[in-house]
């Protein structure tokens, strides 16, 4: 582990000890559902929608029954509801009909169902089922970039990257820790380096402030 990596835990597992998502869920359907409909979509909007949608559906068998046009109708002020309304039903309609409505606990295995890719795989691994696996969205790749802890050209060259530089019992909170940090300091236009707690390790506010690299 790199003297910058352990800056990073060093720091968070004090400010940020018990990192958690900011979706509203309290089951495997609903966080699923959640991480689903917040691609690209906040997820102060996500949570806007799902408790209606949640009352309405609440497992994946109600959910495998609803039509498109009715799912739409909660979630109509998310991004990309038509697609999404669609991935939803299509995801609970797999489940029903070869898991018996039960979410896989292998990656692999969640990657093949409709709606769900890579970083929806990660997520769902992390949270649920408290895997190794590092979910790499724009925030993530941006902050592990601009600290130099990665060199990474795509969010797969991150994801994996970052899976080296963390033992695997803390990456489901180092995941959060990342996300949240280029989330609400480390923005993409301006971030703020002024109030950054990073910033004495980030290649990215030492070469722009003409300081020596960590």
């Amino acid at each position: 582990m790199n003297e910058k990596v352990q800056f990073l835990i060093d720091y968070f597992s004090v400010s940020m000890s018990e990192p958690k998502s900011e979706l509203s869920f309290a089951d495997e359907y609903q966080l699923t559902v959640a991480v689903i409909l917040s691609a690209q979509c906040t997820d102060k909007r996500v949570n806007m929608v799902t408790p209606k949608l949640f009352e309405a559906y609440p497992d994946f068998n109600s959910l495998s029954l609803a039509t498109q046009e009715d799912v739409f109708k909660f979630i109509k002020s998310c991004t990309y509801p038509n697609s999404k309304s669609k991935h939803l039903i299509a995801l609970a309609k797999v489940l029903k009909e070869k898991y018996d409505c039960i979410l896989p606990t292998v990656r692999d295995e969640l990657e093949k169902l409709p709606g769900i890719g890579r970083k929806t795989a990660n997520v769902i691994s992390a949270i649920a089922f408290n895997q190794p696996y590092f979910a790499v969205d724009t925030h993530v790749f941006r902050v592990s970039n601009r600290l130099g802890i990665v060199n990474a050209s795509t969010p797969l060259e991150c994801e994996r990257q970052l899976e080296l530089q963390f033992d695997k019992s803390i990456i489901p909170d180092a995941h959060h820790w990342i996300l949240l940090h280029g989330r609400y300091c480390c923005h993409a236009r301006k971030p703020d380096c002024a109030n950054c707690k990073l910033a004495t390790i980030c290649d990215f506010f030492l070469a722009s402030s003409g300081t020596k690299s960590y």
